[in-house]
């Protein structure tokens, strides 16, 4: 089998990866459930490469993610479900329903009847989705408010959106200030716990206190308009090049890394801190 620019062959490579007795052993034994950890790594090795700004590394990464969807696909096609092709129709449908303004008629192409589509048209089919999963006896009862949001985003990107789903009927503060205010209780009340704890002993409650902290400040993240994920990876990025000057002192002095004293440490690490980022 040769390699190719058409989609077709990518779907027909992973058939015969699972197909029962000429197939890949490893492909064979995989499930939504096991693929799915890799579907988030190569998502996030995607957006590793344009960080970098990597155009080789992001060519791959992008192959590798949409490998990920042929995968998921065949298995579907495979327990009867649905097959590429009709995933393919889905995401082409929805784009061109969501774009009115842009594929639709005169009145549809208007500047003032695009405005505010968006929401209402998303309304509308997940009032259709409802229906069908109904129809296929995959729900039993009316999801919450906040079911459209997946539990297996990260933390903090699951956090900002169900603050912001909930913000949309009111629940939300007007205000940084007042999350800024509650961001200074949880504090109190993670010290509250620590100070109660049983020495050595790190409790449920010292856990859920310092979650309502990291909650309430991606709260704040959210009101100031910033991204709580990208403001930690910048944060990340500082460490690892602060730490690295910890390093570069260590190799200097010829000594190795952990026979420095925290003193010693501390000091490269404030040299780094006054150099630019």
């Amino acid at each position: 089998m040769t390699p190719s620019r058409d989609i077709k062959r990518l779907i027909e490579i992973m058939a015969a990866l699972r197909t029962p007795d000429t197939g890949c052993p490893w492909d064979l034994e995989q499930t939504f459930e096991t693929i799915a950890p890799y579907t988030i790594e190569e998502a996030y090795e995607v957006a590793d490469a344009i960080h970098r700004g990597d155009p080789v590394d992001l060519r791959e990464e992008l192959g590798d993610l949409l490998l990920q969807v042929v995968y998921h696909a065949q298995i579907a096609t495979e327990d009867g479900s649905f097959t590429f092709g009709d995933v393919v129709e889905e995401i082409t449908a929805k784009m061109i329903r969501r774009h009115p303004h842009v594929f639709g008629d005169e009145i549809a192409r208007s500047a003032g009847t695009a405005k505010g589509a968006w929401e209402r048209i998303k309304d509308q089919e997940k009032t259709a989705r409802a229906s069908e999963r109904a129809r296929l006896g995959l729900d039993d009862e009316m999801p919450g408010y906040l079911d459209t949001i997946p539990s297996l985003f990260p933390a903090l990107t699951e956090a900002e959106k169900l603050q912001k789903r909930a913000s949309r009927v009111g629940f939300d503060w007007g205000a940084p200030g007042p999350v800024l205010n509650k961001i200074r209780e949880e504090i109190d009340e993670l010290a509250e716990e620590m100070a109660a704890a049983e020495p050595g002993i790190q409790g449920d409650r010292i856990e859920d206190e310092l979650g309502d902290l990291i909650f309430a400040v991606s709260n704040l993240a959210r009101h100031l308009d910033i991204d709580p994920e990208a403001a930690l990876k910048r944060t990340n990025r500082k460490f690892r090049s602060r730490f690295s000057a910890i390093e570069h002192e260590a190799a200097q002095q010829g000594r190795p890394l952990e026979s420095l004293t925290l003193e010693e440490m501390e000091a490269a690490w404030q040299a780094a801190k006054r150099l630019p980022d």
